[in-house]
């Protein structure tokens, strides 16, 4: 599991927060994963942002193998 700090957050912030995830009756640190979760989902990754990323460096391209053979034509 990741985890995240988010420092120097605005005033009231977190209290907004915490009477945020009362009212739907869970803990602030759930309430910031649906927050997070929600807005991610509404913005697609594309592969400009993942190749923008360290962590993009691995991501394999290369599509798989079809399992074809080639053949010699016949001339």
């Amino acid at each position: 599991m990741e985890q995240i700090l988010i420092r120097s957050l605005p005033a009231g912030t977190k209290a907004t927060l915490r009477a945020r995830a009362m009212s739907h009756r869970r803990s602030v640190e759930a309430e910031v994963r649906e927050i997070l979760a929600n807005a991610i989902s509404q913005e697609p990754v594309t592969i400009v942002d993942l190749l923008g990323m360290d962590e993009g460096a691995d991501i394999e391209f290369e599509p798989p193998r079809l399992g074809l053979s080639v053949r010699t034509p016949e001339l």
